[in-house]
């Protein structure tokens, strides 16, 4: 009984589908946004009260809501940047939100993913918002500079050619990381053929590429506003992968660690059952960097913890400098609902308290223990 034990606080049932749920920085609420039956966005907020949420608001828009993030937002303002299945990304006041702060056609098909950063931390470069979509490109949004984005990073398509407007690869996860000045930033990138982009925003090229074995649904740094030290990549099939980002290799990229099995069942006994399943989703402790939580397609959740290695580089045969990565530790499991468990946010302020939507339009808040032992 050492380890952590994650602990079902709160199970909240909606009349919806579950895309994405965030807590609301320095407070108790967590927003849910959705899609209603009739394809309306559907954005609800629950406060804690004791031993149950209490819904506190409800916004209905025209548009199903597929993805959100606080990280552009100061902590005074707490405005979420949203993006739908249209294609629309826009910026909502949680206190007035009928009219958005920001508003943008960023897309011509669904925003299947979005990350933002530089609202809250200080000395890591401007407020931009990331977003990844079903039209293959990548855009980065800063809301002070209008409606064209700062950075997009599209496809090539050539002009009549119905062939390849058809082969572009759908964009599934996007992240910021390498903030660490007001210079630095990189995104990484992640589509339905197993691509993996490493995207350098100050010099404006591709840092680093790979491809995976399967389509890649979530990833995460450990830290963005640190320069690179891990990055965690979920895929279907069940797997997740670290990488070890402070080395990176002129040929070999960067090193990593992976483990195949991620997406099944665990049961009470450490058992491991079951098809491969898709990982949907991986997040970092905000507290602790080297402990993360794998979202399983079974409905079980995974506690893991990434330990070191002695040395973190060693020179190869020709005495260029290569990665050495850690390994990962399992620290505890639980299957929280019989449908696939695809979001899932950490509370920034309060070590251990959790929140998670799963496709059983479900919502569930999660206690885990011993986080600080580690």
């Amino acid at each position: 009984m050492d380890k952590p034990q994650m602990i079902e606080h709160i199970q909240q049932n909606v009349d919806y589908t579950i895309y994405d749920v965030k807590w609301i920085p320095c407070s108790a609420k967590f927003v849910v946004l959705g899609s209603k039956p009739n394809s309306n966005g559907i954005l609800e907020i629950y406060e804690l009260n004791e031993a149950r949420a209490e819904k506190v608001k409800q916004v209905v828009k025209k548009t199903a809501f597929k993805c959100g993030s606080f990280g552009a937002s100061s902590l005074r303002n707490r405005h979420m940047a949203i993006g739908d299945f249209e294609g629309r990304m826009q910026v909502i006041d949680l206190e007035r939100p009928d009219l958005p702060v920001y508003n943008v056609e960023a897309h011509s098909s669904i925003i299947n993913s979005i990350d933002a950063i530089g609202g809250k931390q200080l000395n890591c470069g401007a407020p931009e918002i990331v977003t990844g979509s079903r039209d293959g490109a990548v855009k980065v949004w800063d809301m002070r500079q209008g409606a064209a984005p700062v950075v997009d990073i599209s496809p090539e398509t050539v002009k009549g050619d119905v062939v390849n407007r058809t082969e572009r690869r759908d964009c599934w996860a996007v992240a910021f990381g390498d903030s660490y000045n007001n210079s630095e930033r990189s995104v990484a990138a992640g589509y339905d053929n197993g691509d993996l982009k490493l995207f350098d925003l100050r010099q404006l090229a591709v840092r680093w590429e790979t491809t995976l074995k399967n389509g890649i649904c979530g990833i995460e740094f450990d830290r963005a506003d640190i320069p690179m030290n891990k990055m965690g990549v979920t895929t279907l099939e069940g797997g997740l992968l670290v990488y070890d980002m402070r080395t990176q290799h002129p040929t070999k990229g960067f090193s990593f660690v992976e483990e195949r099995n991620a997406g099944r069942s665990v049961g009470s006994n450490g058992v491991i059952t079951g098809p491969k399943s898709t990982v949907w989703a991986i997040r970092h402790l905000p507290q602790n960097r080297d402990v993360f939580v794998s979202c399983g397609g079974t409905g079980s959740i995974r506690l893991w913890q990434y330990e070191y290695p002695e040395k973190r580089r060693k020179p190869d045969a020709d005495n260029i400098e290569l990665g050495v990565p850690g390994t990962l530790n399992m620290l505890h499991a639980s299957t929280v609902s019989s449908q696939p468990v695809h979001s899932f946010d950490w509370h920034p302020d309060k070590l251990g308290l959790a929140v998670c939507g799963s496709f059983d339009q479900c919502v569930r808040v999660l206690v885990t223990t011993r986080l600080n032992l580690l």
